[in-house]
């Protein structure tokens, strides 16, 4: 290619390594230097901290990619890598530990004497173990409400990943010693559990709403900008950048995630003690790392919430538009300052007329969220329903839980297809795949796969010796007398498969749209809001729970799959018209800070900061010629 001077923005190394072009403490450059000529041959261009914005025209003709990240961004997908496999490891044993009895012969839970046993523990049935579970996970995504809002208020989000972290340390620990042999046989195991069960979701909902707007934080591309890549003009689109970084930190919670097919097999073969102890092994790599990415992190400090305001915007469109204006054209202009002023308020307002905007978009993403319960239900099937299912099946051997492994072993192995083959290719071609189309394809794929969990069920109960009583007629057979049904256990694969494949055009696109349509001091409450669908649908499964048992499990698997589907025919037709909004962050580069380095500390010192953490300010990506680039 032949050298220009020619000035390209771009991204040249991590976040860490690039220096603002310009002085980000002052007006950015196109408050005084509103247009730009050296692209397109003299067309006007707009500059925003050194990066030149498209024109409309080349909105809608040029090829839209995804920017390159900073390594801090893949150092936290790791972090969430440990974090998923030591809760994955564990949850994925947790519904036969409850639920079924120690087998014959054992005292750690492992199948001894017959292969086909189910290995157990506490022996509290199917009930017991949905009710014990789905609270479990209710408190783990509804607990997040509170720890989002006081990350943003208070104490910022990486400080609450740490505490999590540290509360999870232990309640490993309690785990393990629940499940050693001496406690199960006394009698006395569910004490310690239910304790090192619940601290587990304390921890847990303390790091999960803050670990994916931390990712996010780390971005350098706030806005879409044009670049030359390759001779090629193209824009580097924000929504594609972090789709891409969050399709890999979904890809890595699911690697994490297989590890309950070690923890299922220890289970079986050792006992439960070693099951929940390679989950805790892995969790110490938590400590040193987040001690490695501390002073590396891009953070946005604490800086109080918006919710107040949000309210206030609230009682204004509320007052001035009335109730039967909610979700309506208008409703949220009535709340505008400059429209209130319009009308003769003299009332200070501590917003503009675009925090109104972002609240507008806030709700619209609440909206969304709301569909998420019933899919989750899907997904998986309802409380403990699936593992009820195929407890009654045929698995020569093979743990009655393992196949579940298979929702993210489908997840490891599309991912990088997405990644790297499906959406580039969308991107050639000039599709635009938005984030409600994606939603809604994720909607119906769950849908269909989910399916074939009723279908198994009704074949299930016609084969067994037990009819519609499956689930435990093994256990309760005399010994050397077959109580299961002839229906293969290879068949449960069909529906986990193709419900774990919606997940990647559901959750992670969940994740942006938490991110994008919030307020800036409300991500992390607005990432617990999409968190909290999860604990709805484990509130469903925890009212539900005495219905999940034989001889009613057909319809606890059909029911939702009906709703489902017609969930989402509605959600399309409601949210589609989003597909064409511009995707916005609602972060600056100004809004960002990162601990400094030695040279920073020094300077700081000299101005009596001495013994203080020092921050600095995140730099804009910086502009290179492309005889540079090249």
């Amino acid at each position: 290619m032949a050298e220009t001077n020619t000035t390209i923005p771009t991204v040249v190394g991590p976040i860490s390594e690039v220096r603002s072009s310009h002085d980000i403490k002052g007006p950015p450059p196109y408050a005084n230097n509103p247009g730009h000529d050296s692209l397109n041959g003299g067309d006007i261009h707009e500059e925003y901290h050194g990066l030149i914005l498209p024109t409309e025209e080349e909105k809608k003709t040029l090829r839209r990619v995804a920017g390159k990240m900073p390594a801090s961004c893949y150092y936290l997908c790791a972090v969430e890598f440990a974090e998923r496999a030591s809760y994955y490891g564990c949850f994925q044993v947790y519904k036969n530990f409850i639920r079924a009895p120690l087998p014959k012969g054992s005292t750690t839970g492992a199948a001894v004497l017959d292969k086909n046993d189910t290995a157990g523990a506490l022996g509290k049935g199917s009930v017991t173990a949905t009710a014990m579970t789905e609270a479990f996970k209710f408190l783990s995504y509804a607990l997040p409400i509170f720890f989002g809002w006081l990350a943003d208020t208070k104490y910022g989000r990486f400080r609450m990943i740490c505490q999590g972290v540290a509360i999870c340390g232990v309640a490993h620990i309690i785990m393990i010693i629940s499940a050693l042999p001496p406690v199960l046989t006394s009698g006395h195991a569910i004490g310690p559990f239910a304790l090192s069960l619940y601290m587990l979701s304390i921890g847990a909902a303390q790091f999960k709403p803050n670990i994916s707007p931390t990712v996010m934080d780390q971005s350098p591309h706030k806005v879409a900008h044009v670049i030359e890549q390759d001779g090629e003009r193209v824009i580097v689109d924000p929504e594609e950048s972090l789709n891409s970084v969050m399709l890999w930190f979904y890809l890595l919670i699911n690697i994490g995630a297989c590890f309950g097919i070690p923890t299922t097999y220890l289970a079986k073969l050792v006992g439960y003690w070693a099951a929940y102890l390679i989950p805790t092994i892995l969790y110490l790599l938590l400590p040193p790392l987040l001690w490695y990415l501390n002073p590396r992190l891009v953070k946005q400090p604490p800086g109080g919430s918006d919710l107040g305001n949000v309210f206030r915007v609230l009682g204004d469109c509320f007052t001035h538009g009335g109730l039967r204006s909610f979700g309506r054209k208008g409703f949220w202009e009535a709340g505008k300052p400059s429209v209130r002023a319009a009308a003769g308020s003299t009332k200070v307002y501590g917003y503009d007329d675009q925090f109104v905007e972002d609240v507008r978009r806030t709700f619209q993403a609440c909206g969304i969220f709301l569909f998420l319960p019933i899919y989750y239900i899907n997904d998986g099937a309802l409380g403990a329903a699936a593992n009820a299912l195929s407890a009654g099946m045929r698995t020569n051997g093979v743990p009655n839980d393992l196949l579940d492994n298979l929702n993210s072993v489908t997840i490891v192995l599309l991912v990088p297809t997405m990644n790297h083959v499906i959406y580039p290719l969308l991107r050639r071609k000039g599709i635009h795949w938005g984030p409600i189309s994606r939603m809604t394809f994720g909607f119906a794929l769950c849908t269909i796969g989910s399916i074939g969990f009723p279908l198994l069920q009704h074949f299930v109960y016609a084969t067994s010796p037990c009819g519609k009583y499956a689930t435990t007629c093994q256990e309760n057979s005399p010994e050397g007398v077959d109580g299961l049904s002839s229906v293969s256990y290879g068949y449960y694969a069909i529906p986990i498969i193709i419900t774990a494949a919606s997940e990647i055009f559901v959750n992670v696109t969940g994740y942006t749209i938490a991110y994008s349509r919030s307020p800036k001091n409300m991500k992390g409450l607005v990432s617990s809001i999409n968190l909290f669908m999860t604990a709805i649908s484990a509130a469903i499964g925890l009212a539900t729970s005495s219905a999940i048992q034989d001889p009613y499990l057909v319809w606890a698997f059909a029911g939702p799959t009906i709703a489902g589907g017609v969930f989402t025919v509605i959600f399309w037709f409601m949210f589609r018209h989003l597909n064409n909004e511009e995707f916005v962050i609602n972060t600056d580069f100004g809004d960002m800070v990162r601990e400094s380095d030695n040279s920073s500390d020094e300077e700081a010192n000299k101005h009596g900061a001495k013994g203080k953490d020092t921050m600095t300010q995140v730099p804009a990506p910086q502009p290179v010629t492309l005889s540079e680039k090249n």
